[in-house]
């Protein structure tokens, strides 16, 4: 097997491959932003974005709470969601690095959704950046709260193994199109993109529920990774606080992994629900010329 395979097939080469492709994008492109930080941001963010990382990891939904974590701080939208795809990256090379190492994540498919998430998320950040800060905090709350009352209300939809296996040129080309448009998605927006790409998986390539989740990792990573390569060159990410709240949401995930239990939804949804009236009213404040 060569190097890349080897790469390709463990824990450390998942990380490896992230971590090199972000760092030298950092290095080529040295924008970042000038913008003073006080602690007040820090506090804010990384307690948040922590949480995030335990709810998401016992129920899933964290992005609806990391990035209002950023919003209510006060910072800039795009800055918000650029710094976001940092820390988020981070909590995400993490998960798939364990999904990889359990053998969880079917490569020869893998590869191919990874591809053409990295190009719907390179496409959807471009997007993101063209459009202006005042409505993009209307778009937001609009489709904030519609994502929430969809994760925080989904049913066990997940049917994929009850469904006849298509021909895997089929399960390619089906998947691959789930990645780039959830790709693009993500790239944009990103809160519930996990949830919704299980479901479309295992609902329209029929997928079983575990390799579901396997792919969903990969290609949850190639649209972070992706996304993050544009705003990093874009110069909208504030490393400080976005490598801070990363590490905050690492420590989640593991206490979240650690402390799982049945109840994890009703645990995680007065969280959801509290940070996101926080991020709504701060948002209308804001647009009223009050905040």
């Amino acid at each position: 097997m060569g190097l890349c395979g080897v790469l390709l097939t463990n824990a450390q080469g998942v990380c490896t491959i992230s971590w090199i492709f972000c760092i030298a994008i950092i290095v080529h492109r040295e924008r970042g932003l000038t913008m003073e930080l006080t602690p007040l941001h820090f506090l804010i963010v990384c307690p948040l974005v922590g949480i995030a990382g335990f709810v998401d990891s016992i129920a899933g939904g964290g992005g609806l709470i990391s990035l209002p974590a950023y919003l209510i701080s006060g910072l800039p939208v795009h800055t918000c969601i650029a710094t976001n795809k940092l820390s988020s990256s981070m909590g995400t090379t993490v998960a798939t690095a364990k999904y990889a190492a359990s053998g969880y994540i079917d490569w020869h498919l893998g590869v191919f959704c990874a591809v053409s998430s990295l190009a719907g998320a390179a496409l959807g950040a471009n997007i993101a950046m063209a459009i202006s800060d005042a409505l993009f905090r209307f778009i937001m709350l609009i489709i904030l709260p519609l994502t929430a009352l969809y994760v925080l209300n989904k049913k066990e939809l997940f049917t994929g193994a009850q469904q006849r296996d298509l021909s895997f040129l089929r399960t390619v080309v089906v998947s691959s199109i789930i990645a780039f448009l959830l790709g693009m998605y993500d790239g944009f927006y990103g809160p519930g993109t996990g949830t919704f790409l299980i479901l479309l998986l295992t609902r329209f390539a029929h997928m079983e529920l575990h390799k579901a989740n396997g792919i969903t990792k990969v290609i949850n990573l190639a649209s972070n990774l992706s996304s993050l390569a544009v705003y990093l060159y874009s110069g909208q990410v504030l490393m400080a606080l976005g490598l801070c709240a990363g590490a905050f949401s690492v420590l989640g995930n593991y206490l979240g992994s650690r402390c799982f239990t049945q109840k994890g939804a009703a645990i995680a949804r007065p969280i959801i629900l509290l940070v996101l009236a926080v991020f709504f009213l701060r948002t209308v404040l804001e647009m009223l010329g009050l905040a």
